[in-house]
């Protein structure tokens, strides 16, 4: 089977970063209303979830700064609903390996899952919140701004979904993704988040945008009399910075998929496929026919969730797959097709003869194919030769370097061109 050449190719999108992130931190909160009720000595829990945020660490040891700056007691809680296993341990553990741990935030980090019921919604949901963050004197959560992998709304993933996943733990993550697959998710993370608002326990929060390369690029403190417009408009902005895939394509190569990548292992709205299955259901998303993965990210811990969004994907991947958290994730989120298997060969090579066939063309050499390393990491990619008209009439791309076979080691997996457009990039 001959498919086409690759061409290595840069996405320039702007670069929104913010120089000096402590500062930015220190400012937004030293302006914001949150430690207007608060007493000298006052004990404040910073709830920081379990996504692969760049400079989460920096952020919030900044935070806990602030705080201890205006004279407070601050500590940290994960306030993610199944991960890290839904036990303790495995959350302290998520974590420690973002470098949040008591050694370098300056703090505390209280981990459990026990819960304080908040009363019922008015669509007779339970709510809860963790017990360490009820019994503090006040709760400002860090979580970034960003489009949900499962659902399309005005507000996604943020602030509202950790005030109901994030604080209510495993006990309360069951339940509202029960009454989310009747109700639908924004509607359910929307009326928790005015429960839990109810309680008087939430100072605000401070919402954390990246931009295309994955940059923080804005740091919002949002009071809590302002959280559900505030959070409309955050998400619409970054919303708009959002990196895509720059064309359709026949198959799209991931080096890997994962939960510090994205909730659902890949972002279903990059590769354009449903965590229940459905083909190419987002629309003005370029349409994908067929996704192989090659691997699991190393900080996924082997949670395979996204697996079964896959076409085709290699047996190390499967052989690496630790089914306990997979499961708890999967079933807790009620999304079962999620971590279906896909099928598997033992090599790269295998899986792409394998799948290029189904795609309807009989000339392989027409197959457009994309790489890329990961849903997050859309700057750098490789795309197919026979892609090139739709990459010279796209302004924001740009070629770097001449076409290149399709390479295989001597154990019949791909030689990775992405190692070597990172190298060239940095170079440029």
């Amino acid at each position: 089977m001959r498919l086409s050449r690759l061409l290595l190719v840069r996405q320039n999108f702007p670069d929104r970063a913010i120089r000096d992130i402590p500062a930015e931190v220190h400012g937004q909160l030293s302006r914001s209303p949150f430690a207007a009720g608060l007493k000298p000595g006052s004990r404040v829990a910073i709830g920081v979830g379990s996504r692969g945020i760049v400079n989460i660490a920096v952020i919030a040891r900044s935070a806990v700064e602030y705080w201890k700056s205006a004279g407070m007691r601050p500590f940290i809680f994960p306030a993610m609903g199944s991960h890290g296993a839904a036990t303790a341990e495995g959350q302290a553990d998520v974590l420690a390996h973002y470098g949040i741990v008591e050694g370098t935030m300056g703090c505390p980090i209280v981990s459990s899952l026990d819960v304080v019921p908040l009363g019922k919604t008015p669509e007779g949901i339970d709510t809860f919140m963790d017990r360490s963050a009820f019994e503090s004197d006040g709760v400002m959560l860090l979580a970034r701004v960003k489009w949900h992998t499962d659902f399309a709304g005005k507000i996604e993933s943020g602030l509202h979904k950790m005030m109901a996943i994030g604080l209510g733990k495993f006990a309360g993550a069951q339940r509202y993704h029960t009454f989310a697959h009747r109700l639908g998710l924004e509607p359910v993370i929307r009326s928790i988040g005015r429960q839990v608002l109810r309680s008087g326990k939430i100072l605000g929060g401070l919402a954390i945008l990246e931009d295309a390369h994955h940059n923080t690029a804005k740091l919002a403190a949002v009071p809590v009399d302002d959280m559900e417009r505030g959070e409309e408009e955050l998400l619409a902005l970054v919303k708009s910075w959002m990196g895509r895939i720059p064309t359709d394509l026949d198959i799209l190569i991931l080096d890997e998929i994962g939960k510090n990548i994205s909730g659902a292992g890949m972002d279903t709205k990059v590769v354009n496929r449903s965590v229940y299955g459905a083909y190419n259901p987002w629309p003005d998303t370029p349409r994908i026919e067929r996704i192989f993965v090659r691997d699991l990210s190393e900080l996924t811990y082997n949670n395979a969730t996204g697996l079964g969004m896959a076409d085709v994907v290699t047996d190390r991947l499967v052989d690496r797959v630790d089914w306990k958290p997979t499961h708890i994730n999967a079933l807790t989120a009620s999304t079962p097709a999620a971590i279906r298997t896909p099928i598997h060969f033992p090599s790269d090579r295998e899986c792409l003869e394998r799948i290029a066939p189904t795609v309807g063309k009989v000339d392989m050499g027409e197959v457009t194919i994309g790489w890329i390393r990961n849903t997050m990491e859309l700057s750098l990619l490789a795309l197919s030769e026979n892609l090139r008209p739709q990459i010279e009439n796209n302004p924001q791309l740009e070629i770097l370097g001449d076409p290149r076979e399709i390479e295989f080691d001597a154990s019949g997996n791909l030689v990775s061109m992405l190692a070597q457009l990172g190298e060239m990039a940095q170079v440029s």
